[in-house]
């Protein structure tokens, strides 16, 4: 294997048209399908979108790599991941409706791999009709050594929480800890290994269409996620020839095969089609410099729009460190009820709107229709706080944020570490009204 699938390098951009190469003359030049590639290479196309997709939304890489995808397959046999739940997934739990919240689950101690410790919490939507998504935790504790994964369902929004991810892909190599963010888009082949010791995090699997950057209106060309920040690797592989394994999702089951090779053989790629990583911590965010509290779409990273105009099929959308300067205004995100269902995580610090409860690896989901908002503390806090400019420091929270009412797993119905008290943070939000006191006190 050359040091290059070891140490990760970079190119910069999102959605750019990149060419790599890791070997000198590896990239075919002034055509894509050369009647012979450079050092014996075979040219692949893969296609993110439909060939006659719009210009600004056709995502495509053609790849040269040791052998043709159709030699990193064999014969399938089913197996089953019995965590891994896919919409439309039959409800097969008792817990009745409500607004949820869960502790952070304990890194287990046995032998977990990406796959086998990964865990649905939601679903949402048809992946039949590329429509929702679903989220997930995961715990990592061992490498995925000879065994590598395809998801032909949707790609893989991936937020480390603990502990950091290896990820080496049929692009190259990424690395991703608590603060970033890993992007693998449907198709793409790759394995995953623990960085340091076991990792934990959380990731949104989007069936629909591919995750972009926000169109920023008003806010002009600069701030929130710059394309810049986004990285995308540099052309590398594993030339290997040990025994392998290929595990396929699609139409949410799994299917595996074997093979004597890895399947991380591209050599040298172009195209706008890649997986990446970005640190959210480069995020600029924009947000209100006199009064009132903004949506907190104005906090959006990424988005996957739906055929519906303003309304996505899913979105991620964070709470980072921030200035609250606001005057005469209450400065937490307010109460409120939404059509859009949010899924929260937390990868460090503490949530502005919760005083307490809701820790780094737990997590919250409001669906569709029920109300949420500040807990009796963090609105009593804000309420009688003096309004002098004040940074929220070591923060990080995130929401998935979808159109769809996201239905609940019975692994998570049934999570031990759910909270069924959580609806009694609001229990001390108390009757204030006084027809004859028109000021407030």
């Amino acid at each position: 294997m050359p040091e290059a699938m070891k140490s990760p390098a970079y190119m910069s951009g999102f959605g750019n048209d990149f060419e790599t190469e890791a070997l000198p003359g590896a990239l075919p030049q002034g055509q894509n399908s050369p009647q012979r590639c450079p050092y014996g290479l075979y040219a692949e196309q893969l296609s993110g979108s439909p060939f006659t997709a719009p210009r600004g939304q056709n995502e495509r890489s053609w790849l040269y790599r040791m052998r043709p995808s159709v030699r990193h397959v064999g014969r399938f046999h089913k197996i089953d991941l019995p965590y891994w739940k896919t919409a439309p997934h039959h409800v097969d739990h008792a817990l009745p409706l409500g607004q949820l919240r869960w502790n952070p689950s304990p890194i287990p101690t046995e032998a977990l791999t990406f796959l086998t410790g990964l865990k649905t919490m939601t679903t949402c939507g048809d992946v039949n009709t590329q429509t929702g998504m679903a989220a997930h935790v995961y715990a990592a504790t061992q490498p995925m050594t000879d065994e590598y994964f395809y998801n032909a369902d949707g790609e893989l929004l991936i937020v480390p929480e603990t502990g950091g991810l290896s990820i080496a892909t049929e692009f190259g190599l990424i690395e991703a800890g608590p603060g970033d963010i890993a992007l693998i888009p449907r198709g793409v082949k790759f394995k995953a290994a623990p960085v340091d010791g076991p990792s934990r995090g959380y990731v949104c699997e989007n069936y629909g269409a591919k995750f972009r950057l926000p169109e920023r209106g008003p806010i002009g060309a600069n701030c929130l996620a710059n394309p810049r920040d986004f990285k995308i690797p540099v052309a590398a592989y594993e030339d290997k020839e040990t025994p392998c394994r290929i595990t396929v999702k699609w139409c949410g089951g799994f299917h595996q095969t074997q093979i004597d090779h890895s399947p991380l053989d591209v050599v040298a790629w172009h195209g706008n089609y890649a997986p990446c990583k970005y640190d959210l911590r480069t995020f600029s965010p924009v947000g209100a410099i006199l009064f009132d509290h903004p949506d907190p779409s104005i906090f959006t990273v990424l988005t996957a729009p739906s055929g519906e105009a303003g309304t996505a099929n899913v979105d991620f959308v964070i709470f980072p460190e921030r200035w609250l300067v606001a005057e005469h205004s209450f400065r937490p995100p307010w109460y409120h009820m939404n059509i859009m269902s949010e899924f929260m995580g937390l990868i460090y610090g503490r949530y502005d709107a919760k005083a307490e409860g809701f820790a780094p690896g737990g997590m919250s989901l409001h669906n569709c229709m029920l109300p949420h908002g500040p807990d009796t503390q963090a609105f009593e806090a804000a309420s009688t706080a003096a309004l002098a400019p004040v940074k929220l420091t070591n923060t990080l929270a995130f929401m998935f944020e979808t159109r769809f009412p996201q239905h609940l797993t019975r692994y998570a119905a049934e999570l031990e570490t759910l909270q069924p008290d959580y609806p009694d943070c609001w229990s001390g939000l108390e009757k204030h009204f006084d027809p004859a006191k028109r000021e407030p006190t």
